[in-house]
């Protein structure tokens, strides 16, 4: 048995599921409403303010979908209830980003600015930084794969190198540091 597959999701307040024909999980919250298919031959019942999912074989494609549906379905509960925030932090002299409307507008050390469109779903804001502190990017969004994509995304534009850790990376995350050139001793 999946040990994922098997828990059951449960409501919080102000969260109403219903299962639409087609096996579809339409999910409506205060944030707003999220829906995604759920294979066919995966039972998905709603009972008592939680949602279940079983198997009908043990097959491994059966086991991977168990697990999978039940985390994408409580990734939506989650979404609509509390929502999702990514922080980006661009690490680099002169690496700036401005936000206009749905456009982020970067400036990475390129001959040229790159502008990104963001999603309808997706608000994107730049707090204020203090002078010396790298400008952060914070990301908003209920739908937590649409999030990560798009800040994959961003990220691609201008890696973290491993020298002097210039780019852009997700705050508190871990580089790897490699050590630079040693003057040859004579």
């Amino acid at each position: 048995m999946s040990r994922i597959g098997k828990l059951p999701v449960s409501l919080p307040d102000k969260v109403s599921v219903e299962l639409l024909p087609g096996n579809v999980v339409k999910v409506k919250g205060p944030l707003g409403e999220l829906s995604q298919k759920v294979d066919p031959d995966i039972k998905v019942t709603i009972e008592d303010n939680e949602i279940k999912f079983e198997r009908p074989t043990n097959q491994p494609r059966h086991r991977s979908m168990h697990g999978l549906y039940r985390a994408l379905v409580h990734n939506m509960v989650v979404g609509v209830s509390k929502g999702y925030e990514k922080k980006q932090e661009l690490v680099g002299v002169g690496y700036r980003v401005s936000v206009q409307g749905q456009i982020l507008i970067f400036s990475l050390g390129y001959s040229h600015e790159i502008q990104l469109m963001l999603a309808p779903e997706i608000k994107a804001e730049v707090p204020d930084v203090k002078k010396g502190e790298n400008p952060v990017l914070v990301l908003k969004s209920i739908d937590k794969q649409l999030l990560g994509e798009v800040a994959a995304k961003i990220r691609s534009f201008r890696r973290p190198e491993p020298y002097k850790g210039k780019g852009i990376k997700f705050a508190g995350e871990q580089l790897r540091r490699k050590a630079g050139k040693t003057a040859a001793a004579k």
